[in-house]
Order: structure tokens, then sequence, then C-alpha cells
């Protein structure tokens, strides 16, 4: 299997991405960052790529791969609607629909978040926003999307998130975090159980197109 990985120095996207690495079925994966990640692997392809809202430039490397894991996105706090719904739906949907086009036979798989609103109705302009993003995602002709919806992610195997407060709460939580996902599966996840459930789902499917943390963790 040939993966494209978006979100790749993410906190998520690095747990994705080591997985990947350690999956003996993934042949290949491609990384589409503006930055270098800084890590060589057999496996490993890079593109950098500034314009996240136009990929025409790269879109003959972006042919013949079989699954996309999507975990590039953003926290809301300190973000306008604006900015928010640009990083969140209009760049998702800019690599999406390319993709889709050049990939008909591709598994595209969103990381989305718990709470969100399908309904594009409610208060929470982030709910509304990803809602729409995986609304407007399943219409593509991809042979299949899932739409990912964890609510706490633990960091794993020394991955830390670029925000440091979120570094300085997992370091001080982590005791507790341990406990909560043994207790309260649905509350939490870890970086490995997500990478390991999204490729599970590249390669096999699953029965619905949206998954929450309770559907991830009894995958892994």
């Amino acid at each position: 299997m040939k993966v494209i990985l978006f979100g790749a120095s993410g906190m998520v996207g690095q747990g994705v991405l080591r997985e990947c690495l350690r999956d003996p079925d993934v042949e290949e994966v491609l990384v589409v960052v503006r930055n270098r990640i800084r890590r060589q692997h057999a496996k490993l392809r890079e593109i950098l790529h500034e314009d996240f809202l136009d990929f025409s430039t790269i879109e003959a490397r972006l042919a013949g791969y079989d699954a996309c894991l999507f975990c590039l996105g953003v926290s809301s706090v300190g973000l306008d609607e604006a900015r928010y719904r640009e990083i969140t739906y209009d760049i998702t949907m800019a690599a999406a629909q390319v993709l889709a086009r050049l990939n008909p036979a591709m598994t595209f798989i969103y990381v989305s978040g718990s709470g969100t609103d399908s309904s594009e109705q409610g208060r929470l302009m982030w709910a509304r926003i990803k809602g729409k993003t995986e609304n407007d995602l399943l219409k593509l002709p991809f042979k299949a999307a899932y739409m990912f919806r964890p609510a706490g992610v633990q960091p794993l195997h020394g991955i830390q998130s670029k925000t440091r407060w979120v570094n300085t709460l997992y370091r001080y939580a982590r005791p507790v975090l341990g406990w909560l996902r043994r207790i309260a599966p649905g509350a939490m996840t870890t970086t490995e159980q997500l990478g390991r459930a999204m490729l599970k789902v590249a390669k096999h499917g699953y029965p619905r197109p949206v998954l929450e943390s309770r559907d991830i963790n009894a995958m892994s």
C-alpha cells in the first residue's frame, strides 16, 4: 500500500507517520509539508510545497496512491471564523479534490474531532466547520472516505505537540491519561492507537464512515 500523509509534523501526524513506517504492508509514505521533517527512512518520500490551497504544480507526484491519511489541522483557539475555515475546510478540500480526481480508487481518512457538528447548524464555530468538512469529503468520488473523531489524544514514543503549553499539559497529566484510557475508552486514545486504526481502515474498510474514540481504540 502506498500512502500520502498530510500533517506529518503535527502531534497526530507524527504518530501516524511512525505507524506507517513500522507497518510491513506500507511500501511507501509520501509526506506533503511546508518544512522538512528531518527524518530519513527507506519508505519515506517528501514533497516541500508552500501553497496548500493550490496543488497544481505537484499534481503529477500525487498520482498512484492507495490511501491518504489527512492529519493536518489546528485548534480554533485564538482564530476567527474566516481563518479557521481556511485552514480546516479550504485546505482540506483543495487537497482532497485533487486526490479524488487523480486516485479514484483511493481511501481518504480525515482526522476530525469529537463533538463535530454534522448538521452544520450548531453554535460552536469549530464544530460547524468540521461538520461541513466531513460532509463535503464524503461527497467526493473516492473509493471510500472515513472521518476519525478522537476526543483526547495522548502522545507516545517521545512525540510532542508543536504547542508548548500542550506539551506541558501532557507531561503533568500523563499518569491520569493512562488511567483515563483504561476506564473511559471513549474519552482518550493515543497517537499509536490512532495511527494503527487509520491503517487498518485504509486496508480493510469499516462498516460506518464516522469513527469515534471508542471505535478507534477497539481496533488497536
